[in-house]
């Protein structure tokens, strides 16, 4: 099944030096911790809240919005529950060189792959090693949203085996993401399952804590999230029938909010932010 899947030009690619920063101050945080402690455990969004999705660059949030979801290179909204968005499947568009050659999925003629949508290629989860190396490079941003003040992390692109059924299958998916969970509650975080409800049942193998659910309210894909995940679900709509779906069937019991397609900041050309 066809949906949007946001991108926008310049999400969750960070500079060096503040990509340096994080890491340092996920170091310092540790160290704080010292590694006899035991982490804390992770907060969970609040059900039904106000949202806002601000992932393609961020906005002073309107009133009422209790939980904002950001790119990782942005701060935390002040007074709010922070998800911090991360592209942990993919490669951003251009950022190939960024990972080793050989973790870059390839096909039967040496090829790398690429969600052509996108313009990213996809990251290689085949084998227990190479989704050991990503989960540790994948890690290390995991680290820095703990280091900036985020609550959760949402790890996007889950769903790329579903693109590519004759390279990767669910069960890499899984197991990828359990890694990423288990980092992620280590440093204090909750972690969002982003979009994919043939997987929603499967938390006691990811450890997933809540749900980001893109269009369910158009694809009628609400109740499978909230059933498991007891209404912790943040449900972005893009279309207005979307919306209209979303919120006359779960509008009084989870969080939804309609973006526009870019996820546009507040005062830029095409901005759309409407509510339940």
């Amino acid at each position: 099944m066809t949906r949007v899947r946001n991108r926008a030009a310049g999400a969750v690619f960070v500079g060096a030096a503040l990509a340096g920063a994080a890491v340092v101050a996920a170091a310092l945080l540790l160290a704080a911790r010292g590694d006899g402690d035991e982490p804390r455990e992770p907060a969970l969004p609040p059900p039904g809240a106000g949202l806002d999705y601000q992932i393609g660059g961020a906005y002073d949030p309107p009133p009422g919005v209790g939980v904002v979801v950001r790119d990782r290179g942005d701060a935390p909204a002040p007074g709010a529950y922070n998800v911090c968005y991360v592209n942990a499947f993919q490669a951003q568009p251009g950022a190939e060189d960024a990972w080793d050659p050989d973790l870059l999925l390839r096909d039967a003629d040496g090829e790398v792959v690429y969600d052509e949508d996108w313009g990213e290629a996809v990251l290689d989860l085949r084998t227990a090693g190479k989704r050991e190396r990503i989960a540790a490079k994948v890690g290390r941003w995991i680290d820095g949203c703990a280091a900036r003040g985020f609550q959760a992390v949402e790890p996007d692109n889950l769903d790329t085996y579903v693109r590519f059924p004759r390279l990767l299958t669910a069960a890499h998916a899984r197991s990828y993401a359990a890694l990423l969970t288990r980092r992620a509650h280590d440093r204090g975080l909750a972690v969002a399952q982003k979009n994919t409800p043939e997987l929603a049942g499967d938390r006691a193998r990811t450890g997933l804590d809540f749900a980001v659910a893109e269009e369910c309210g158009a694809y009628d894909e609400c109740a499978a999230y909230a059933g498991a995940f007891d209404d912790r679900v943040l449900v972005v709509e893009y279309t207005p029938g979307g919306l209209a779906a979303a919120c006359g069937d779960w509008g009084d019991r989870l969080s939804v909010v309609r973006r526009d397609v870019a996820v546009s900041p507040r005062g830029a050309a095409g901005y759309v932010r409407e509510t339940c």
